[in-house]
């Protein structure tokens, strides 16, 4: 039991999908969200069931639903829509894009922001509502707290800091350039909506550069990117297009900045060694050529 306990903590999973899930009550519950159960159980057991079908089709050893049950609640916090079948689709996209997208053993999107953008792109009934988290201080402080615990067990906080600092830099120096109150990109940044994006999507370990320096960059990147979405382009949900866009550089950025591949837990004891997993028993990279653990 104890080591079971301990395992558990060890994982990052657990705190995301707690976080996730008291988000989820509280837009529910406090912020009075339109979310259709329906709509949502859709999304889950289309995901959930998308896991399943892949972990059998790809002949994984056991089906792990926490990744899937992430990307599910993920959905739910963003996704708005009043067809159950465009949210099917996105349960479907986002555990997909994990098993048919990948680049030596890596994710080359991050799940839940492509399953919005193919939603977005191929359906006329799906939406992303960012506004309604608001910019209430008490629900970006909940935000900032519980991602950060999520980060520490991660050990992704660079990623998050070096976003949020370049977002910040961009937007209000746009501000001071323009001549533009500071209200507005104060505002902007005090948003559930971007910290809910800059703490629990972007830092995705999976789909993130794996040196330090390469996060950086990648963030940088982000930033500059959903800044040009947003005001030259003029167009909604910047920060997940701007995400998704920039994803496909992941891999020049393992290439030009080395590091150490990420495993989702070091129990059992995986050792990294250059860019590679190299597990002591149980690591689905050995048992996937070329594929890696699909988590």
């Amino acid at each position: 039991m104890g080591v079971q306990i301990s395992e558990a903590l060890r994982d990052p999973r657990h705190f995301q999908i707690a976080v996730l899930v008291l988000l989820l009550a509280h837009g529910a519950v406090g912020l009075d969200f339109e979310i259709r159960p329906v709509i949502a159980l859709g999304a889950a057991f289309s995901a959930l069931a998308s896991q399943l079908v892949f972990a059998r089709l790809w002949k994984l050893p056991s089906f792990d639903p926490r990744s899937a049950l992430i990307s599910a609640l993920s959905l739910g916090l963003l996704l708005r829509t009043t067809s159950l079948s465009t949210a099917l689709l996105a349960g479907f996209l986002a555990i997909a894009s994990k098993f048919l997208l990948r680049f030596r053993g890596k994710h080359c999107f991050n799940p839940t922001a492509f399953a919005l953008v193919g939603v977005l792109l191929f359906t006329d009934d799906a939406w992303v509502s960012a506004g309604q988290w608001g910019a209430a201080p008490l629900l970006g402080l909940a935000v900032a707290g519980f991602g950060s615990l999520v980060l520490w067990r991660a050990r992704r906080s660079d990623v998050t800091w070096a976003f949020i600092g370049s977002y910040a830099v961009l937007l209000f120096g746009r501000a001071l350039w323009l001549g533009d109150p500071l209200a507005i990109p104060l505002h902007a940044m005090k948003s559930g909506a971007f910290l809910i994006f800059a703490f629990l999507m972007i830092s995705d370990p999976r789909t993130t550069p794996d040196s330090r320096a390469g996060r950086i960059a990648f963030a940088a990147l982000v930033a500059a990117g959903a800044l040009f979405i947003r005001f030259e382009l003029y167009h909604t949900n910047a920060l997940i297009w701007s995400l998704v866009i920039c994803a496909p550089l992941v891999p020049l950025l393992d290439l030009l900045f080395q590091g150490d591949r990420y495993a989702w837990s070091d129990f059992p004891r995986k050792h990294h060694h250059g860019g590679r997993i190299n597990a002591e028993k149980g690591d689905l990279g050995s048992l996937l050529p070329g594929c890696g653990a699909a988590g």
